[in-house]
């Protein structure tokens, strides 16, 4: 397991504001920042900020934030990018009232899925993505608490892919995210 130094990523879209303090890096969303295809809402939203770094084949990817949210769509985790129109974001999302655990994959159109977590508020939550064969397996905890699966992806083995942390706020201004930690690790061996 390595740390990646916050330097080393490349934005897909800079925040409004990035502070280093104590190893942490503070993200300021800009108020509207989101990623969504279509599906069901009819519209694209491509304005998301992920600090990208290269995920090859048989590796895995981690970040940490506090899940501090309280506005409709907040949302922090780790973003997947092959391309414009094939992604995958993965996190907590404030929705409907509280705290959910989701991902949303994406080709061509996107597609979303959640599951509520209201006890993750405002808790240091871990997102996991591992990259083995033709597939991304998606896990999160929140503090020590074991890993749990989110989803398995199809994700063709052949693809270049950038990877890590993901902060957006579709509905308002003022979001501020602490990441705690990005690291590059080995893929996980087993899917249980």
């Amino acid at each position: 397991m390595s740390d990646i130094a916050w330097s080393i990523g490349r934005w897909t879209h800079p925040p409004e504001k990035v502070i280093e303090s104590n190893g942490d890096l503070l993200v300021t969303a800009v108020e509207g920042s989101d990623a969504w295809r279509l599906t069901s809402y009819g519209f694209v939203h491509d304005s998301e900020h992920a600090l990208l770094a290269p995920l090859p084949n048989d590796s895995a990817m981690e970040v940490e934030f506090t899940a501090a949210f309280s506005q409709q769509f907040d949302q922090a985790g780790l973003f997947v990018r092959a391309s414009a129109e094939h992604w995958v974001k993965a996190g907590v999302e404030f929705a409907d009232g509280r705290p959910q655990l989701g991902a949303v994959v994406t080709q061509q159109r996107s597609d979303w899925s959640l599951a509520p977590v209201p006890e993750w508020t405002d808790r240091r939550v871990l997102v996991r993505v591992s990259r083995a064969g033709d597939a991304l397996t998606i896990r999160a905890r929140v503090d020590d608490e074991p890993l749990q699966l989110v989803r398995v992806v199809p994700f063709d083995p052949d693809l270049e892919a950038e990877a890590g942390p993901l902060v957006c706020a579709p509905t308002r201004a003022g979001l501020v995210v602490p990441l705690h930690a990005w690291r590059r690790t080995e893929a996980d061996a087993a899917l249980h």
